[in-house]
């Protein structure tokens, strides 16, 4: 079975309510035009229900920038798939490497998010990626493994149809430096193989990975054409509609 690429914004801090519905108006006749890809935006959580109900109808999905494990309860600043669902948000980000490197998210968190999720009906966007340092030290397909083990662990081989995986290199996020196509196909590659290993051969070869990391309007073509990267999870880029919707168009 194909693998449907899924191309997806993360807007982080950024963006008013009405900004974020300008842009989304604006970008959902580009999703609609397609149906051999899908694309998706993760407002900030202030933005999500106006975004949702402007882009209702349209093929453009939305996501939330994180999640919690739990329905509701004493969880100041966090949202619940719950909350999420009543907006109409059918993914998440989770792990993604300001939430592991700034506010200190563990594996086992992340985890917790990525099973609340899943229980919940919503596709986890589940982020891993290794830092400068521990690339330096060649010890990326380590980092990688660990991240992954830890947390997906008690996902099972029926849940892993709604997991999107993204490889996001710590060190190429939003500093201008992307990983090139090759090294992004070989640690893309390496993530399947590991999939199939811990799970089938069935599963690798339908889950998607996404590269994240610097992606543009200049390298998604190449990145796009390597055989292993099923999409991107575009930031700085995504925050402004010419940009974005040429990553849409890729070829």
């Amino acid at each position: 079975m194909a693998r449907k690429p899924l191309i997806a914004g993360n807007w982080k801090m950024h963006l008013t309510v009405a900004q974020g519905v300008e842009l989304a108006e604006q970008l959902a006749p580009v999703a609609d035009a397609y149906s051999d890809r899908e694309v998706m935006v993760a407002p900030p959580f202030t933005a999500l229900h106006a975004v949702t109900a402007a882009v209702k109808g349209s093929k453009l999905h939305v996501g939330s920038q994180n999640v919690c494990w739990e329905k509701q309860g004493a969880f100041t600043g966090e949202i619940s798939p719950v909350m999420l669902q009543d907006l109409h948000v059918g993914m998440a980000i989770i792990g993604h490497s300001e939430r592991r490197q700034i506010f200190g998210e563990s594996d086992e968190m992340i985890n917790k998010r990525v099973l609340g999720a899943l229980e919940h009906g919503l596709v986890p966007v589940f982020c891993i990626g290794e830092t400068l340092e521990e690339r330096e030290a060649d010890k990326t397909f380590t980092v990688l493994e660990q991240q992954i083990t830890d947390g997906l662990q008690g996902v099972n081989e029926k849940q892993m149809e709604s997991v999107v995986i993204a490889y996001e290199p710590v060190w190429a996020i939003g500093t201008g430096k992307t990983a090139t196509k090759e090294q992004a196909q070989e640690v893309h590659a390496f993530i399947r193989q590991l999939l199939e290993e811990k799970m089938n051969k069935n599963v690798a070869k339908r889950v998607r990975i996404l590269y994240g990391g610097s992606v543009k309007p200049e390298n998604v073509d190449a990145l796009m054409a390597q055989p292993d990267i099923d999409g991107a999870l575009v930031g700085g880029a995504a925050l402004q509609f010419e940009s974005f919707s040429r990553i849409i168009k890729f070829t």
